[in-house]
């Protein structure tokens, strides 16, 4: 295992920067999430970490060694792609076998490490079909076993999720999370999707326009975004921002709630105008505006099982609303985070 490390790494094509400088460093072991927008860099930027992309400048080091001329096999990492890349008249056996025979591996050690890797994944029961035999899931797994029978010292991962139905991602989530601890292999995740990121990240990096916007912890982003783009990007529904006194200021929906569920503890009051609501079993989603702010600008409030009753926050009506002080954020004209609480 080994961590990775870029500084300043660039990437253009033709006049954009599709990668505009990151700097970062993934220690040996972590599950770092690259997290932003389609377009917005990531992808790119893990390509060059793989090797399949050549920076326009900046460095890459895997394990302490500047890797910026070594071609993508001898990098010792291995990548996953979106669409798996299964070899359709391959069988199991014969996918997850196929890096090692293109490098002359002797058969006895291919056959050890497939069947290191299938019991691994539990998908040894699977090694005669081919892909199309297979589930997403399974096709997921069988792409995951093929990058790890190289014992790499680092696995990139592009999107492994995207092709599978809401359920199948949310155990897939936990079986590459758990998979991921138990190795302990350095992982780098790239996704566009913030219940992956929050889910799975020991720590979440937060790419725009090819620039880091934040790391840290899913705690940390979440509660304390760095800058609107991140306040406004993570969550769901995203952080409410509001111009306010020259800066804007920011709080989450679950923190906009009745005043009289304040008991006591500092706050902002809002008048706040319920246009319309969604219930969704658990909680209700309230969406409206705020008196003496733009009218059009939409806000939400998502209020516990205590309030879910429709009967108690009617559209049409205006409610007394506040925020703690101690959930408020605080951002200057130019979107940055301030220190003030």
């Amino acid at each position: 295992m080994a961590a990775v490390l870029t500084r300043d790494i660039v990437k253009k094509f033709g006049d954009v920067n599709a990668v505009d400088g990151i700097s970062l460093t993934v220690p040996d072991g972590e599950f770092m999430v690259l997290l932003g927008p389609s377009g917005c860099g990531k992808t790119t930027y893990l390509r060059i970490i793989c090797g399949l992309e050549k920076q326009t400048s900046g460095d890459l080091l895997i394990g302490g060694n500047v890797v910026n001329d070594i071609p993508p096999r001898a990098r010792g990492v291995a990548m996953m792609f979106q669409s798996y890349g299964l070899y359709p008249h391959f069988t199991v056996r014969n996918n997850i076998a196929f890096p090692l025979k293109t490098q002359s591996v002797p058969g006895a050690e291919i056959a050890k490490k497939v069947a290191w890797a299938s019991q691994l994944l539990g998908i040894g029961h699977l090694l005669e079909r081919r892909p199309r035999q297979l589930s997403g899931g399974e096709r997921q797994r069988v792409a995951l076993a093929r990058a790890l029978v190289r014992e790499p010292t680092a696995l990139l991962l592009d999107e492994p999720l995207s092709n599978l139905d809401a359920k199948l991602r949310a155990s897939a989530r936990l079986e590459i999370k758990q998979f991921q601890q138990r190795v302990g292999i350095t992982t780098i995740y790239v996704t566009h999707d913030q219940v992956e990121a929050m889910g799975m990240g020991d720590r979440i990096a937060v790419i725009d326009h090819g620039q880091v916007r934040q790391v840290g912890s899913p705690t940390e982003i979440y509660d304390d975004p760095a800058d609107r783009f991140v306040a406004t990007f993570v969550g769901t529904p995203p952080m409410n921002i509001v111009a306010r006194d020259g800066g804007y200021l920011g709080f989450r929906p679950e923190n906009f709630l009745p005043k009289e569920m304040m008991n006591g503890e500092a706050f902002a009051e809002f008048k706040f105008r319920v246009d319309r609501s969604e219930y969704l079993g658990s909680e209700r989603i309230v969406y409206g505006a705020l008196e003496g702010f733009d009218q059009n600008q939409v806000i939400t409030a998502k209020l516990p099982p205590a309030h879910v009753a429709e009967e108690s926050i009617r559209p049409g009506e205006w409610h007394p609303f506040a925020v703690r002080n101690s959930a408020l954020r605080h951002f200057d004209k130019d979107g940055k985070r301030t220190t003030r609480r």
